[in-house]
């Protein structure tokens, strides 16, 4: 195990001697929240630190990404949120002119390349204590204390990547200190709230109908229901002619609409619902109100929406400070991706063949209607189901080039003794296909013609571990 300070002293050292010789450096990120974030931070610590930089960003790492870059000539490569399994054939590809900075579990093989900086080798839990942002932020201030200011986008990414694990959905580990660094400079507040989908930007039957965790049966998704639900509780829900988003509930009426809600759920699971829509608020006070930037959690469902739309420029152009058109354009984004959401989740709903569930697994078939960038938000939406409570989810859909693209999730409840990141990896390998990922949210991606081999091995290794938890 390497000390974290010597790896980021290394790769401060490398990347200032690139500057200063004024060499090209590439970013290579992933185009999910984590990704669109992370790159961004090291980005800009690059401008601000005179670097010739260019930005890309992939779906996946791929022996194609690789041989792109290296046809593209640039002298330096620094990969975010991508590249695990792939150290060795960056070593071949460009020599020691490149580095990681990463989260997702590698193997030791990987653990031991001193260009390889992932948060599992210096002992941090890269699924809950930190992610690639975080990472970048680390490196970032390493090249320069100033880079400070970057601590609220390293916030943004940890909650992006579902990282708000601790008690009231609060971020725990490293995060929680770049949250403290963000708060010391005034970059971000934090409040115990009433967490609602859109908090600053959508009315309120909108808010509570798209609110899926807690999934609570009859109002997520039901917008009629929510409404009705709204105005039985004497909720206003216009002031003059606006209509009000979750930020303008005083304190009174957040009471009351929890009352509501949990009257409404009288037969299921009170306590829960109550424990999840109550947490730990992430606000930028920089940003205007009413804006889906000032709420931590709504900024990060822009910066996935752009990648998974195949707008990760509006998104990086974001991150890095455009508050005009592009800010504009997440806007519309923004709508589109919720909108492509309900179509994908009706479909799925209606077309039940396309669900078969065993006592701890549910596979869904998405192929000819999700996209492959969609897969991971929809698995994570019927993870949270209480439909699904206790499964492993596992949603297939077409990849590029003749491939079948995996997306893996622990629903609530799941006790399952399987890690999904060694799960989706080892399955990929046996198959000749590349897989990875956090314990309990993992991918994979095989070509079509191994897809009944790999379907077997992932069905007898989760009801291989049947009955068996965790605890």
């Amino acid at each position: 195990m390497g000390k974290l300070d010597e790896s980021l002293s290394r790769f401060s050292d490398q990347v200032s001697e690139c500057i200063k010789s004024e060499k090209e450096i590439c970013v290579t990120t992933h185009i999910d929240c984590d990704g669109l974030t992370s790159g961004s931070i090291i980005t800009k610590a690059l401008v601000r630190a005179g670097a010739k930089v260019t930005t890309r960003t992939v779906k996946e790492m791929s022996d194609s990404v690789i041989s792109s870059m290296r046809h593209d000539f640039r002298d330096f490569h620094i990969i975010t949120d991508l590249g695990g399994g792939f150290a060795e054939r960056f070593d071949d590809a460009f020599g020691s002119s490149w580095f990681v900075l990463d989260h997702h579990e590698i193997s030791q093989r990987e653990i031991e390349n001193e260009r390889v900086i992932n948060a599992w080798k210096f002992g941090m839990d890269g699924g809950t204590a930190i992610c690639a942002g975080g990472m970048a932020y680390l490196a970032a201030k390493r090249l320069d204390k100033q880079n400070t200011d970057l601590s609220a986008i390293a916030v943004v990414s940890a909650l992006g990547d579902r990282q708000d694990r601790g008690e009231k959905k609060s971020l725990i580990g490293k995060n929680a200190e770049i949250v403290d660094e963000a708060k010391n400079a005034g970059l971000v507040k934090l409040d115990l709230d009433l967490i609602l989908v859109g908090r600053e930007t959508r009315p309120l039957a909108d808010a509570l109908a798209f609110t899926s965790q807690p999934f609570i049966e009859g109002l997520t998704w039901n917008r009629a229901s929510c409404f009705s639900l709204l105005k039985s509780a004497g909720i206003s829900l216009k002031d003059g002619g606006r209509l009000r988003v979750p930020s303008d509930l005083d304190e009174e009426e957040k009471r009351t609409l929890i009352e509501a809600i949990i009257r409404f759920a009288s037969t299921q699971n009170a306590t829960q619902i109550t424990e999840e829509l109550i947490g730990y608020t992430y606000t930028f006070p920089r940003e205007d109100r009413r804006n889906f930037l000032h709420d931590g959690r709504e900024f990060s469902t822009m910066l996935n929406s752009c990648g998974r739309i195949g707008k990760s420029g509006v998104g990086i152009a974001v991150c890095m400070g455009d508050r005009n058109k592009m800010l504009q354009e997440g806007e519309k984004i923004l709508v589109e991706y919720r909108r492509m959401i309900r179509e994908y989740m009706n479909i799925l709903t209606n077309e039940r063949w396309r669900m078969t569930a065993t006592a701890n697994c549910l596979m869904v078939n998405g192929e000819g209607v999700i996209p492959e960038t969609m897969t991971g938000t929809i698995s994570s939406l019927l993870a949270g189901s209480p439909k699904n409570a206790g499964k492993i989810v596992i949603l297939r859909t077409d990849g590029e080039e003749n491939t079948i693209k995996f997306s893996s999730r622990k629903s609530i409840g799941c006790k399952a003794d399987v890690s999904l990141s060694v799960l989706m990896r080892n399955g990929a390998e046996k198959f000749n296909g590349v897989g990875g990922g956090h314990d309990a949210a993992a991918g994979a991606k095989i070509t079509k013609d191994k897809l009944e081999g790999f379907l077997d091995f992932i069905e007898d290794s989760v009801n291989g571990n049947q009955g068996q938890s965790n605890n």
